[in-house]
């Protein structure tokens, strides 16, 4: 009679609980549907669309006012003409174009062979000014004395006194060649602030991250290869690339030594027809080069901030 009893309680229960999970599933609460947003939700969306659009319209009729208003003064003033005959003759910057862009490689040339030695030597100077060793102390002195000297001097005088100091001391086995001396001043300057940067992503790297390294049986060198410096690497990428942009920028400054790049070419057409077109036109190449390389410097930055952002969280 107790078994018989105790098996209808528990048929009994079992349909209970077959209803209840039939009635769960033909409610409103049906979680094996496909997700559905709240009314709420809809309408914090529809909002949000809202404040977009006023947003952008709002910023394109700011733009058109500003930009036309500059625009209108500078046409209407009184020597527009004179203005736009000397600086923007299209003909004759077509003419001139191929010459300025014979001169750029210049400057394309001097960027690679300038970046891969800067990048090597910024690489060195960094690793020997936050190294402890005690046998390193007077080359950390000298690269101390190094890099403040030269960040502290302008690009422009030290190509002047790399490029005509070196010839004037008149040593056997040394080139005379103004590409070279200027390339080299260039190294000189741009290792300086280079060397800074990668010094400052090394010493952003929690000492936590050597200590767990060393732990784990890595030597020094292993430490810096596999943790240290991918790490800083990632964490200064963006000012790294700026660093190339002004380098791109800069190589133009050799010219005063009388290397034909885009600069002395456009000066060397421009002394020609007393036109400063040719001036414009290798700012335009420059500008090629060099947005495309910021815009990119600056999505690699938001993802830097993104990406120490979520590790913050985590």
């Amino acid at each position: 009679m107790t078994d018989a009893t105790s098996r209808a309680d528990s048929a009994s229960s079992s349909d209970s609980s077959d209803s209840s999970l039939s009635r769960v599933k033909n409610s409103q609460y049906d979680f094996g549907g496909p997700w559905q947003p709240s009314d709420l939700e809809i309408a914090r969306r529809a909002a949000r669309k809202s404040r977009n659009r006023k947003n952008a319209a709002i910023a394109a009729v700011s733009s058109f006012v500003v930009l036309g208003t500059l625009l209108v003064i500078a046409v209407t003033s009184p020597g527009w003409k004179s203005l736009s005959d000397t600086f923007f003759n299209w003909a004759y910057g077509v003419e001139v174009l191929p010459k300025i862009l014979l001169g750029f490689l210049t400057n394309v040339s001097l960027t690679l062979i300038a970046g891969t030695c800067v990048a090597i030597f910024g690489l060195t100077i960094a690793l020997i000014r936050t190294s402890k060793a005690a046998a390193l102390t007077p080359f950390r002195l000298l690269a101390t004395v190094y890099v403040d000297v030269f960040r502290g001097i302008p690009m422009l005088l030290v190509i002047l006194l790399v490029g005509f100091g070196i010839p004037a001391l008149q040593l056997k086995g040394v080139t005379n060649n103004v590409l070279i001396l200027g390339t080299t001043a260039v190294i000189i300057t741009y290792t300086a602030y280079v060397a800074e940067v990668i010094r400052s992503g090394i010493l952003s790297v929690h000492p936590s991250q050597r200590a767990a390294a060393r732990s784990l049986g890595l030597s020094y060198f292993q430490s810096l290869r596999f943790v240290i410096l991918p790490q800083a690497f990632r964490r200064v990428t963006p000012p790294l690339l700026n660093d190339l942009v002004a380098l791109i920028k800069d190589t133009g400054l050799v010219s005063i030594l009388g290397v034909t790049d885009a600069i002395r070419a456009a000066q060397i057409n421009t002394s020609r027809s007393f036109n400063y077109t040719p001036y414009v036109m290798a700012a335009i190449v420059f500008l090629l080069i060099t947005i495309p390389l910021t815009r990119y410097t600056d999505r690699a930055l938001r993802r830097s901030i993104e990406r120490q952002n979520s590790q913050g969280q985590a």
